[in-house]
């Protein structure tokens, strides 16, 4: 199995450590292989999209989401950490409103599946970073949403002592009492 999924304290939510072959050359792993994703996670997904973003230090995206067209996304660094963020926002969820929080390098090679119904979010925390992810659905702007990174009600323990810098999108992010949830 190309996967080992290592569980997170929101049981939908995964984090999926490959297999990893290296040497003296450098290393080889399969970042995606469907039949194995399916066969470690129990989920049946398909991929539409691909997406791949650099950030300075101390950048902060998110918490995004889609309230319409709502994505899966799996998640990985390539190149430097980020501590990435998940919060629960299925109404009907058992977690709902709850976060998990892992750290993703390029060093561990670790991915996270954020489930759709699902904020999602990232600081970085090396010099630079690349982010890569795939998603379950395409990006529609009109649908897109910003949960307040720092609502008090979340209480996200983000590991930063510095002001993260924002895009005016997620300064104008909504706290969890104001946001549009799903069902």
């Amino acid at each position: 199995m190309a996967y080992t999924v290592i569980p997170t304290k929101i049981p939908d939510v995964l984090i999926l450590q490959p297999q990893v072959f290296g040497d003296a050359r450098g290393f080889f792993l399969e970042s995606f292989n469907a039949r194995d994703f399916a066969q470690a996670t129990g989920l049946d997904v398909q991929f539409v999209q691909d997406n791949h973003s650099k950030s300075a230090r101390g950048v902060l995206r998110g918490l995004h989401y889609q309230i319409e067209h709502a994505q899966g996304k799996l998640v990985r660094v390539v190149q430097g950490e980020v501590f990435d963020v998940v919060v629960d926002l299925r109404r009907s969820s058992n977690t709902f409103g709850q976060w998990d929080g892992v750290h993703l390098t390029a060093d561990n090679h670790r991915q996270l599946w954020v489930p759709p119904g699902f904020a999602h979010g990232f600081v970085v925390l090396s010099d630079s970073a690349e982010f890569l992810y795939k998603t379950t659905d395409y990006w529609y702007p009109a649908h897109e949403r910003s949960l307040l990174w720092n609502d008090p009600a979340l209480g996200i323990d983000w590991p930063i002592d510095f002001s993260p810098l924002l895009a005016a999108k997620d300064v104008a992010g909504l706290p969890l009492a104001q946001a549009t949830c799903f069902e």
